[in-house]
Formats: structure tokens, sequence, C-alpha cells
């Protein structure tokens, strides 16, 4: 049937669609990609933030020795810019990430016209539909999914450092944070990579059901065919004007033209020839009911009319009406003008005539 969305989405309903907002994305790439991040620049973070507490840690006790509020507002200020400069590249990193995982997605486009209200969205069939749906049978199978993963992930990295945290009291307090620290980094590294992968696996289920959304029916793509290249009935209508335009210009320039060079039926070309302004220029031609409207206005304002087939059949072919006659055709358009001004010298250049000297055969 017509009305079956059978056939993919055109290129303009895809840049529509991405104007209203619909892509075919995961939020959570963005998320889990923006963990393992973190993971990476945090022992950096933290040593920095580290390095300065302990900075900062050994002038309290002259503050305390020697009590001043200048003093301990300048601590609090250095305090606070020393946390803001170690925290800034992670956030730097955060929010690059966030905006490449986005682009990467289908770009970064600000939909507008989600922002506008449509009482469609309230329809509670429509809600109970996706609650109840393949998407939420999806969504339910990924969370159930996630938290499978994220406890494997957990049970292997404590199985490691349980027999660590078990023997703690004979390791300095130093060594203990340190394994504790890098227990919880790998932890965090191990469950966006998990993550990661279960995120991708969610792109293509997003981006197949988007697809599968936008998906057209024939008549739509012949319709948006339409409206994007414009109806065939129209367009050979505006085609038809113009072409009737055309020859109506040139049927005005036909009674200024100085010989009419014909084949002697089917073809007709008017020429016009004024020194001053180089070459004889065609100022009309055509073949069949043109060529025969080219005589008939030639007879009406006696424009000598001179028989030469092989000569009209190659200007009618090779040159444009308002184009000045190529060097090849000088030497024979030369004898025929020649030869109505022997015409015109007699007073009998209206009316038909046989070029005495005919242009042999020519391209």
């Amino acid at each position: 049937m017509s009305g079956e969305k059978t056939e993919e989405p055109t290129q303009q309903k895809l840049k529509k669609a991405r104007q209203e907002g619909q892509i075919g994305r995961s939020q959570d790439i963005g998320a889990w990609v923006g963990m393992l991040a973190a993971s990476i620049m945090l022992p950096r973070t933290l040593g920095k933030t580290m390095d300065h507490a302990q900075e900062l840690m050994e002038k309290i006790p002259d503050q305390i020795a020697d009590p001043d509020v200048g003093k301990a507002l300048a601590i609090f200020r250095e305090a606070l810019l020393s946390a803001a400069w170690a925290v800034l590249p992670l956030a730097l990193t955060m929010m690059a990430v966030g905006i490449v995982a986005a682009g990467a997605q289908g770009g970064i486009r600000v939909a507008t016209k989600l922002f506008i209200p449509k009482f469609s969205r309230l329809n509670p069939f429509s809600g109970f539909k996706r609650m109840f749906g393949p998407q939420a049978l999806w969504e339910g199978f990924k969370a159930l999914f996630k938290t499978i993963v994220l406890g494997v992930v957990l049970y292997l990295t404590m199985q490691d450092i349980v027999p660590v945290l078990m023997t703690a009291g004979q390791l300095p307090l130093a060594s203990l944070l340190g394994v504790v620290n890098d227990a919880a980094i790998q932890l965090i590294r191990a469950a966006a990579v998990a993550g990661i992968v279960m995120a991708a696996a969610d792109y293509f289920v997003v981006r197949r059901r988007t697809q599968k959304q936008l998906r057209m029916s024939k008549e739509e793509v012949k319709q948006e065919h339409k409206n994007t290249e414009g109806d065939p009935l129209i367009k050979a209508q505006i085609r038809a004007k113009q072409h009737a335009m055309a020859r109506n210009r040139q049927m005005a320039d036909v009674p200024t033209a100085d010989v009419v060079v014909v084949n002697p039926v089917h073809v007709a070309v008017a020429l016009r020839y004024e020194p001053e302004k180089g070459a004889p220029r065609i100022v009309a031609k055509g073949k069949g009911p043109m060529a025969a409207k080219i005589r008939e206005l030639a007879t009406e304002n006696r424009i000598p009319m001179v028989q030469d087939i092989a000569l009209a059949r190659a200007l009618n072919q090779n040159c444009e009406v308002g184009q000045e006659i190529p060097a090849e055709f000088y030497a024979a358009v030369a004898k025929v003008l020649a030869f109505v001004m022997s015409l015109k010298a007699r007073g009998a250049a209206a009316g038909f005539h046989r070029n005495p000297n005919p242009t042999p055969a020519m391209a």
C-alpha cells in the first residue's frame, strides 16, 4: 500500500528532524566517556589539591599563634583559588567530552521547536504507549544490564582490595590511602569502560528506532520531491512560457534583419549586419512553424529571403540568437550579403531569391 512507510527518509526529512531535535543519540555515551576522562584526570587533580592543602595547613599554626583577620581571609581566599585552579582542568575536560560526544552523534543544534508547547505531548495514551511499548522494554533491559555489569565490576574490584584491607593494621596510613585510591580509580575506569560498551549498543538501538520513525511512504517521497524540485507540470508550463517569450523577442527583431537565409521551407535564419558593431549577428532562427513565421514577417517587411540550403542548416545548428556568426561562416555570409546588396542596387531585393553561388555542404 502507498501509505506504508517503507522508504528511507530523504535528506530534507532528516534535516527537518534535526531542526526539531529528533536525533538518534544516547545520553549515556557522554556520561560514561566523561567518567572515563575523569578517572584519568582525577589522580592529577587530587594530587594538586593535596599539595595546595598541605601548603595551607603549614600556615595555620602561625595564624593560630598570631591571629589576624586579614591574614585569615587571605588564606581562605588562597584556598578557594587553589581549589578552583586544581579542579578547572577536570571541569574543562568534562565539558569538552560532552560537546564532542554530542557532536559525534549528529551535531550540536538548539532545537527551538522543543520549547514550543504541544498538547500532543500531554496525551495520556501516548504516555502509556511509551511506558509499556518496545522503548520502555529496552530501557528496562538496559537498566537491569547496567546493574548486573556494575555489580560484577564492583565485585571483581573488591575481591582484590579486601585482602589488603584485612591487613590494614600492618600498613602505614599513607600506603593504605594509596591502595584505596588506586582501587577506587580502577573501579571507576572499569565501570566507565563497561558503560561505554553499553552506551554504544544503546546508541545503535536508538538510532535504528529513530530511523524507523522517520521512514516515509512512497507518496510522501513523491510529494517531497515535488516540493523540493518543483511540480513537473508547473516546470513544463514555465519552460513553455520562457520559450514563448524568447520566440516573441525573436519575432520582434525580424523586421530589423538585412537578409533571411532559408532552406527554403524547413529552416530560416535572419541576419543583421552593422559594420560598426562587428560581424553579422543572428537576430532570429527556427525550424518548422518558427521558420514559417520568420518567412511571413520577412515578406510583410520586405526583407530579402535567399535560398542557401547548406548555409541555413549550418547557421541554425551552430549559432545562437544574438550571437555574432563564427569566423568559419564569414565568407559564405559575405557572398549572401553581396548578393542582397546587388539586388537592392537594382531595386529588386524584396521577396524570395536563390543564391547564384550556393554554399557547399558544411558542418
